[in-house]
């Protein structure tokens, strides 16, 4: 079993990077709520909680990329026949057990160090199980991508607010704040920018796969996307205001790019393919958010 889970986390869940993800996800969002509430550097107190509360994260994507496979497994077999699952390369039960064992862990250390933050876990473990089971209404979701994105995508939101409810009750912060509600949907937008983006095509590559582009042509599509970008920044520009005014510059003269992007390929879809334009500019912005958080505790306000 230990050399099948090898082949499905080299290819399905790489958990160095995702790991370094956690902590990314946790720290960015938790340092940028501080920072945008006056909490001084002499006044963190950084410490095995947040450690957990990474390792949640972590764990939590674990868990909806094992129901995603588990509940696209008849799809993929059709479609995507190479994958782990699929394949027979790794049984149903290999993943199943390993990823018991992780929330298991998961659940035992928020218990003994995160209990005044349980309420917002148990809410995003609840979300999570409607989740895989399709909120109960898998003949009515599964065949919508419409209403799989509605009922699915706002699961970062509910980490983000996992991530926020610990921030305000360790620090005794106010917890209903612009920069709360604003952190609420950091993370969120990109998450769903990629999510939309990668189901976009030029007609050409089209095929059985129900993409967005196939359901509203893929101009409607890119024009979607490009709204929920301009959307997106609007909620970085808010948080970093105050920090660095240097790093506003930068997200403008990004989202000045990706919109570009945008444009060339509403004009010429077989030009590239979106997807991997919308993977570069959310890795360049949200290294952007993390330079700024890092410069505001190296060098103060710029």
């Amino acid at each position: 079993m230990i050399k099948r889970l090898r082949v499905y986390f080299k290819e399905r869940y790489p958990i160095i990077p995702r790991l370094i993800l956690g902590v990314i996800v946790f720290l960015e969002i938790h340092f940028i709520i501080l920072l945008n509430m006056g909490v001084t550097k002499d006044q963190f107190r950084i410490g095995i909680q947040e450690a957990v509360g990474a390792f949640t994260v972590f764990a939590f994507l674990l868990w909806l990329r094992v129901a995603d496979d588990l509940k696209d497994f008849e799809t993929d077999k059709r479609l995507f026949p190479d994958r782990p699952l699929p394949s027979g390369r790794v049984y149903k039960k290999d993943v199943m057990i390993a990823c018991v064992l992780v929330q298991a862990i998961a659940v035992a250390l928020n218990v003994i160090f995160m209990r005044d933050n349980l309420w917002a876990f148990v809410i995003l473990y609840i979300y999570g199980y409607l989740m895989s089971k399709w909120f109960f209404r898998k003949k009515k979701i599964q065949p919508s991508l419409p209403l799989a994105l509605i009922t699915h995508n706002p699961v970062q939101a509910i980490i983000n607010l996992y991530i926020i409810s610990f921030t305000v009750i360790k620090y005794d912060l106010e917890p209903i704040t612009l920069t709360n509600i604003m952190a609420l949907w950091t993370l969120y937008f990109p998450a769903l920018i990629w999510e939309v983006s990668r189901k976009i095509k030029a007609p050409k590559d089209e095929n059985d796969y129900t993409t967005y582009s196939k359901l509203f042509g893929y101009k409607k599509s890119t024009r979607f996307v490009l709204i929920l970008t301009i959307m997106d920044i609007i909620t970085n520009f808010i948080l970093v205001w105050n920090l660095n005014k240097i790093s506003v510059c930068v997200l403008a003269l990004l989202v000045s790019w990706m919109t570009w992007k945008f444009i060339q390929f509403m004009k010429d879809p077989e030009r590239f393919v979106l997807v991997t334009k919308v993977e570069i500019y959310t890795y360049l912005q949200e290294t952007t958010m993390l330079l700024t958080i890092a410069a505001f505790l190296l060098f103060g306000k710029v």
